[in-house]
């Protein structure tokens, strides 16, 4: 009799507990206002999905589209290198993109990367080598916040990799800009912040990275493909995607290979369980 009072009264605690728990919230905003990560700003959010019919590397079946890739990357050279980096990616990996040797070492002397004064020691520039990574568009940390209004531009290399759904995500976050709807705006009271950007794919958004594509043509394609800005974030997704995982298409394929030989194997195990024991009579129960 004990033990179950003491188990009720210990419930109703736990209850009790809960329910002011719950009340703590509205009383807090009824007091002083919602908190900040209540404001109004996320009934602007909208979440994209990606380009309209995905990319080519979607699927277990995907593979690259190297055309595409190739824009991607003149997308991020004429535009996203001016302030990320891609650190991890060396000139020599462009040979992966069909380009040839020759044109790989011109695309690298084409760029600017950090050296050192053979007479004097001191620190200098040259034209890069096929065996440089891609160069850093800031000396430091200090002087890449000082220029795009005390944010940090992160590196592109695994960009994808870091962010969930990195490919659609890429895409979304640069097709996401625009302002937000006056009316809606206005009735529960939200502006984006001076210095930010209004984004409807940013989780909060307002964005302090202004909008990399902003016109259609921005950049002039070498292959002739019109370069609207559902089409240059397309390409640079790809291309992005490719740097952060280079062997995610030979992976798939494997994948196959080694699916393959399972049921192969299994399929043999089983027919060799059948020859060997084709003799033997079960028991008797």
């Amino acid at each position: 009799m004990t033990i179950r009072l003491g188990g009720i009264i210990a419930g109703l605690a736990i209850t009790a507990v809960l329910v002011l728990w719950s009340l703590v919230p509205g009383f807090m905003n009824f007091a002083f206002g919602p908190a900040p990560e209540q404001q109004p700003s996320y009934a602007f959010y909208e979440h994209g999905g990606g380009p309209e019919g995905g990319f080519s590397f979607d699927g277990p079946l995907g593979t690259w589209d190297v055309a595409q890739l190739q824009r991607g990357y003149q997308v991020y050279k004429e535009v996203c290198s001016a302030c990320h980096s891609l650190k991890f990616v060396a000139f020599r990996n462009l040979r992966q993109l069909s380009y040839t040797e020759a044109e790989v070492d011109a695309e690298a002397k084409s760029w600017t990367v950090p050296g050192i004064d053979p007479n004097t020691g001191e620190n200098t520039t040259r034209p890069g080598n096929p065996t440089d990574h891609f160069p850093m568009p800031y000396p430091n940390a200090i002087a890449a916040a000082a220029a795009n209004n005390n944010a940090i531009p992160p590196d592109l290399s695994l960009i994808t990799k870091a962010r969930h759904d990195g490919s659609n995500y890429v895409y979304d976050l640069l097709t996401g800009y625009g302002e937000p709807d006056a009316a809606k705006a206005a009735k529960v009271g939200f502006e984006t912040p001076a210095g930010l950007h209004f984004n409807k794919h940013f989780p909060n958004v307002n964005i302090a990275m202004a909008p990399p594509l902003a016109i259609d043509g921005q950049v002039t394609y070498a292959d002739g493909t019109e370069a609207t800005i559902p089409q240059m974030a397309t390409d640079v997704a790809a291309f992005l995607t490719w740097t952060a995982e280079p062997s995610l298409v030979e992976r798939k394929q494997t994948g196959w290979f080694v699916l393959g030989f399972l049921l192969f194997a299994t399929a043999l195990a089983f027919l060799s369980y059948k020859q060997i024991w084709a003799g033997m009579k079960p028991k008797k129960k």
